[in-house]
């Protein structure tokens, strides 16, 4: 995995509502790994490249913590990666677009796979092999070599749910064939490749930034005596 030195180690913040943000990619997750599924949009979450293409593209979400809606989000996307060319196309079990542990951050702060990213560093799984080759019992988004199925309660406030064990578009074609393929991510066993665009595949919704604010309870408890202050002041003056 090639996460540099010089790059903050990772950090994922609860902004409450269903809402995650990484403070070193500068993006943020919808908690909801299956989303489409559990908004009613598709029956089981799996769409082909295109549907899902078309699903993140006309998401809108309502950031609401405790029932204020603070800022709607129409922004959202599948997550990036970089296709580094074709001397990237080689299986490999490091380094590489396709395979295990591939690249996620440089040393410049390039992105290279969000996916992986959230997959190696912010939830600490680990591939099928490991950057040295050799087999790793404990790999999978279960840590005991399984696949198949999902997990809930990851990530901070154990917030993160409904992530399928199976694998997840990204919003990147595959250079060479882009008009029928493209590249995917596997929470199932931690690889990366790239299958055909008619495959039923899930996704996971992410947009660029941070998001608003949640107003601190102390604040929104002074504006809430104000409120009512200024109730009791109008009914003094009738």
């Amino acid at each position: 995995m090639a996460l540099a030195s010089g790059v903050a180690q990772a950090a994922l913040h609860d902004r409450g509502g269903g809402l995650v943000y990484d403070d070193v990619l500068d993006v943020t997750w919808l908690a909801d790994a299956n989303y489409a599924r559990t908004s009613g949009y598709d029956e089981d979450g799996r769409m082909t490249w295109s549907e899902a293409m078309t699903w993140v593209e006309q998401l809108t979400y309502d950031h609401v913590v405790g029932g204020v809606t603070i800022d709607t989000y129409d922004d959202w996307r599948l997550p990036a990666l970089l296709d580094q060319g074709s001397a990237s196309y080689k299986w490999s079990n490091s380094g590489s677009d396709t395979g295990y542990n591939v690249r996620t951050v440089g040393e410049d702060g390039t992105v290279y796979s969000e996916l992986a990213y959230m997959y190696y560093f912010n939830l600490g799984f680990k591939g099928y092999y490991a950057n040295t080759g050799a087999y790793q019992s404990d790999f999978g988004i279960f840590g005991d070599g399984t696949s198949g199925g999902e997990r809930n309660g990851l990530g901070p406030n154990n917030v993160i749910v409904n992530l399928q064990s199976f694998v997840y578009w990204s919003g990147t074609a595959y250079g060479p064939l882009s008009a029928t393929d493209a590249w995917n991510f596997n929470t199932g066993d931690g690889h990366q490749n790239y299958y055909g665009q008619n495959n039923w595949l899930y996704a996971w919704a992410v947009r660029s930034g941070d998001v608003a604010a949640i107003p601190e309870p102390t604040s929104a408890a002074l504006f809430g005596v104000g409120l009512a202050l200024l109730a009791t002041m109008r009914r003094i003056r009738l």
